[in-house]
């Protein structure tokens, strides 16, 4: 059975800083990339920031210098470490491999940037 769990969201002011944590099973964890995703109000989800079983990252344009993404493999977590946050960033986001799995959408972590 997949599970993946979110953590962290919450609300803070722009300029602010969230860190999100995602525990996932092995079955999706091992061996594969992994991705947060994120979901805007009337927009479609989007994929914001993937690492590689071996590291390595790569960002969507929207948070690049702004956002970094890590990972223990050992531990089947992955963390979003976001900085300068934007009322833009504002968002339900989640993680899943990278191509998705259908079966790993978990209930994600709520973002708010406001003043």
């Amino acid at each position: 059975q997949v599970q993946v769990v979110e953590s962290g969201g919450g609300s803070v002011q722009p300029g602010g800083s969230l860190r999100l944590s995602c525990a996932a099973s092995a079955t999706i964890f091992s061996m594969n990339a992994m991705g947060w995703y994120r979901q805007a109000p009337g927009k479609q989800r989007e994929l914001v920031a993937i690492i590689t079983s071996g590291g390595s990252t790569n960002f969507a344009d929207s948070v690049k210098g702004r956002f970094t993404i890590s990972r223990d493999n050992a531990k089947a977590t992955v963390w979003l470490q976001m900085n300068s946050l934007k009322p833009e960033d504002t968002a339900v986001y989640y993680c899943n491999a990278v191509p998705s799995w259908s079966s790993a959408w978990g209930q994600g972590t709520q973002v708010t940037v406001s003043s």
